[in-house]
């Protein structure tokens, strides 16, 4: 087209090889998150594991439901959705009563859900949970 510059071949290789970076990362911080298998949160009760797998004032994340759930010194459980507030990420680490999501590197706090450190600002989902048989259940109607 005369009157507009065309487009150098330099310039169209390096939109070209960037366009499967970007997809990426956009895959990666969506809804399903990295590592992401299955739904933000439980959509009816689930049973997640024996009551006996965590100690008091530790936790247990379970990956495969995005539970986190933890246990205060006075034996109660509580429970979150393991779904990065910021971005919708997995999270996939737990040190201690520490959640690190792998996409950002938000923190939070498995025993309250508070953010810790950002970018996330919204605290994780609480979830209802109860023992029940010596088992772990959580989600709606636990």
């Amino acid at each position: 087209m005369p009157g507009r510059p065309s487009a150098s071949r330099r310039t169209v290789l390096r939109g070209a090889a960037l366009t499967p970076v970007a997809g990426l990362a956009l895959s990666a911080c969506s809804g399903g998150g990295a590592g992401g298998g299955g739904p933000a949160t439980p959509t009816a009760p689930v049973e997640l594991g024996a009551e006996s797998e965590i100690a008091k004032g530790g936790a247990k994340l379970y990956r495969d439901r995005n539970v986190v759930v933890s246990r205060a010194d006075n034996g109660s459980l509580k429970a979150f959705s393991s779904i990065c507030t910021h971005a919708g990420c997995a999270i996939d680490k737990l040190e201690g009563t520490t959640l690190t999501c792998p996409c950002h590197g938000s923190e939070f706090d498995a025993t309250t859900g508070k953010v810790l450190h950002a970018p996330a600002t919204v605290p994780l989902n609480e979830l209802s949970v109860e023992a029940r048989d010596g088992k772990i259940i959580a989600g709606p109607g636990a």
